[in-house]
């Protein structure tokens, strides 16, 4: 079986969010199950060619018609990256779309970048000696693949038989535009030709384009899944999405349990594992030393690592925080970027609470291992969820996931249950403040009890959410495709 993925970023080249860990691990997890698969991305300035020597695949390929483009400016280069372990990853190389640019994403004519990257990698695919059986799409970046494959280039020999797979990580995002203020006069259906490179591409919804056309459509849990069938989740596609529900499943991420082991981790101060947690205290003290907190390692601690976002729920915990903090004894650490109202609110209860409340408010590749092998518990409020991270992270880790139950935390986290020995963290359903200051009640009383606390830190640790069980799941559902492709 022979998978190409394509995507705006993937680890460890370009990364910006978790969909470029993604594309890092997931591959190399199928590659272990025999399946050939690569990636495929833009080859930005940030990439760096000293450390990853590429060679050229394919030069100038042509992409836009004359007309499109008279002065050549969108032609290609294809370059291929072959790494230690064999793996191979390639690079659309445009000097005006992606070499001149100093960031990923957030331009004007960000559109218009991502259909090259989409019509370089069909025009790629079709010249190729490599032909890969399955394409999986990433978001709406990526969702003109599927679109082209099955209009434009429909019947084109050399892409006979391949089968396109669109992967949504985050529905909300479906091009540069906010669904929820285009009038139904602007919308795009997804049923006119995509335009040609350099008109106004200002409302073309790359989402609903990759979930009309794919031949298979993924999220990335099954809870979302369901929930994206719904209006309160379904960001105005939940009527396509509810058409194509038979092609529709959820695969839950994973994590890289050799990259977050708090066993081997150089990030932290001392490692420890869930044979061995007694030297895990030592890395509270380690954390409070870093956010400038009491050190006490009797003490609780409770944190937030995550994007300061309304998504993720920071209006609860701005509804809460300051009633905890006056009524029970812990501490509370902060990471993430982002709002610039809630940075201040996040500055201002640090200043509120001296030594009991540290942030730091900007991106820090390395701090969140601290966070998590240091915190008791971390909390993610999120009024939607496509998968997560951060739960699985932490509970490798030993800290306590408190969350809201919805898409992968719904998967992920169990509901603690100390009088059966069950769970490995506190749920709450309603998006509410009253809902998520009731389970940190919950949580600070079972953490009084030491000897329950470490059982349910044990349970969790002893979580297997490592890519293995997913990349079976991707191999099974693409080589089904491929199957039913070849009838």
């Amino acid at each position: 079986m022979r998978v190409l993925f394509v995507g705006a970023e993937a680890a460890p080249f370009v990364k910006v969010g978790g969909l470029g860990e993604v594309l890092r691990a997931l591959p190399r997890a199928m590659r272990e199950l025999d399946c050939d698969a690569r990636v495929i991305v833009p080859r930005y300035a940030t990439v760096d060619a000293e450390k990853f020597p590429m060679k050229m695949e394919i030069e100038r390929m042509k992409v836009a018609t004359k007309e499109e483009d008279p002065h050549g400016l969108l032609s290609v280069n294809v370059l291929r990256y072959t790494a230690p372990d064999r793996s191979v990853t390639y690079f659309i190389e445009n000097l005006e779309c992606f070499e001149k640019r100093a960031n990923v994403y957030g331009y004007i004519d960000d559109t218009m970048r991502w259909v090259l990257l989409c019509r370089a990698t069909i025009e790629f695919v079709r010249r190729s000696t490599w032909k890969p059986n399955i394409i999986i799409a990433n978001d709406w970046q990526t969702g003109f693949v599927p679109n082209l494959l099955r209009t434009e280039y429909k019947d084109d020999p050399a892409l006979r038989g391949i089968g396109a797979i669109f992967c949504i990580h985050n529905l909300r995002h479906q091009g540069t535009f906010d669904a929820e203020f285009v009038a139904e006069t602007d919308a795009d259906f997804g049923r006119k030709p995509i335009p040609p490179f350099f008109s106004d591409m200002k409302y073309l919804n790359g989402m609903r384009r990759g979930i009309l056309y794919a031949d298979a459509i993924i999220t990335v849990s099954p809870t979302y899944a369901k929930e994206i069938l719904s209006s309160e989740y379904g960001e105005k596609l939940e009527g396509v999405l509810q058409e194509r529900r038979g092609d529709l499943s959820g695969i839950l991420n994973g994590i890289d349990a050799e990259r977050f082991d708090p066993a081997t981790d150089p990030a932290i101060a001392v490692r420890y594992s869930a044979h061995h947690l007694a030297s895990r205290a030592k890395n509270k003290v380690a954390l409070q030393r870093q956010f400038g907190l009491s050190e006490d390692e009797h003490a609780m601690v409770i944190a937030y690592n995550g994007r300061l976002d309304e998504q993720k729920g920071i209006p609860l915990l701005i509804a809460t925080l300051r009633p905890l903090l006056d009524n029970l004894p812990f501490q509370f650490v902060a990471m993430g970027d982002g709002n610039p109202e809630y940075k201040k609110f996040f500055k201002e209860l640090s200043e509120a609470y001296p030594g009991r409340v540290g942030a730091r408010l900007e991106y820090d590749e390395k701090l969140p291992r601290m966070i998590y092998a240091g915190a008791d518990a971390v909390l993610i409020p999120s009024r939607f969820e496509p998968a997560g991270l951060v739960q699985l992270e932490a509970m490798r880790y030993g800290a306590i996931p408190i969350v809201r139950k919805t898409g992968g935390l719904a998967d992920t986290v169990e509901d603690a249950d100390p009088h059966h020995g069950k769970g490995t963290g506190f749920v709450f359903e309603k998006f509410d403040p009253q809902a998520l200051l009731i389970t940190v009640v919950r949580a600070h009383e079972s953490y009084r009890n030491k000897r329950e606390w470490a059982k349910l830190v044990e349970r969790a640790m002893f979580q297997d959410f490592s890519w293995k069980s997913s990349a079976r799941k991707y191999v099974a559902l693409c080589r089904k495709l491929g199957r039913a492709l070849q009838l």
